[in-house]
């Protein structure tokens, strides 16, 4: 047999190792129920922001990039700006 299918570690239901598995699981599985929540909650407030003449897709770009440090986002710019230029958008 080859070590691709080697078959899965057997655990016994009764060992520490079994209980440490199911409460990894547990936690994962209702961190993405909030994770779903938040995001329904992050959609609430872009379709908010939206009726109240506000563009979304600008806000998301302004999010992302309050997300990057001053370094970074200069970086970015002035790469963009060279890429504009090579291409004839500025």
């Amino acid at each position: 047999m080859s070590a691709g299918n080697s078959p899965a570690p057997q655990v016994d239901p009764s060992s520490v190792a079994a209980d440490q598995l199911k409460s990894i699981i547990d936690r994962v599985e209702r961190l993405e129920e909030e994770k779903a929540g938040i995001a329904g909650d992050i959609k609430d407030v872009y379709a908010e922001a939206k009726a109240n003449g506000f563009d979304v897709k600008a806000l998301r770009k302004l999010i992302s990039l309050r997300k990057q440090d001053h370094d970074e986002r200069q970086e970015a710019e002035a790469i963009l700006e060279l890429y504009m230029s090579e291409i004839g958008m500025a």
